[in-house]
């Protein structure tokens, strides 16, 4: 999709959530949600069975492998961040090829992959159920949206 000089393309990335989809910005940046963090890599096992954390986890190592294939140089935006940050404006961002370096996990096979990512898994955060809703039903107040992002965030795992 063209928005004036802007090429925005949708990536399937499915894995946190089925429908999981990042999104490339002019070939330079790609929005990865809650697939992809600069430290981590999202959780797959909400709202999931044993067997469907295992089928989210296969699936979130092949949308992974598909966004590392990207240049080296293109910007990750993710949805959050698994560590603590100052809310100064500035974004939360890293090159591919430095996630590729600090994510220990993106450098395993299929099988390591799935293992050490769902081996680890914290409990699902306590405000899940609300994020989900708000999500779906969209028309967060900027005080909703600080509260829910500046707390425990939990969606990252690896």
């Amino acid at each position: 999709m063209e928005v004036g000089t802007a090429k925005l393309k949708a990536l399937r990335t499915p894995g946190h959530t089925p429908e999981s989809t990042s999104y490339l910005l002019d070939d330079q940046a790609l929005f990865t949600g809650d697939t992809l963090f600069v430290h981590g890599v999202g959780r797959p096992d909400l709202e999931a069975s044993p067997e469907e954390k295992r089928r989210r986890a296969q699936a979130l190592y092949h949308s992974l492998r598909h966004l590392l294939d990207l240049p080296p140089e293109t910007l990750i935006l993710s949805g959050h961040t698994s560590e603590p940050v100052a809310f100064d404006g500035e974004p939360i961002s890293g090159m591919i090829a430095e996630v590729r370096e600090g994510v220990e996990a993106l450098g395993v096979s299929q099988d390591d992959f799935v293992e050490r990512i769902l081996e680890p898994l914290p409990p699902a955060p306590s405000n899940h159920h609300r994020i989900v809703k708000l999500n779906e039903t969209g028309g967060l107040s900027v005080e909703e949206l600080t509260e829910l992002e500046a707390g425990a965030n939990r969606c990252a795992a690896g």
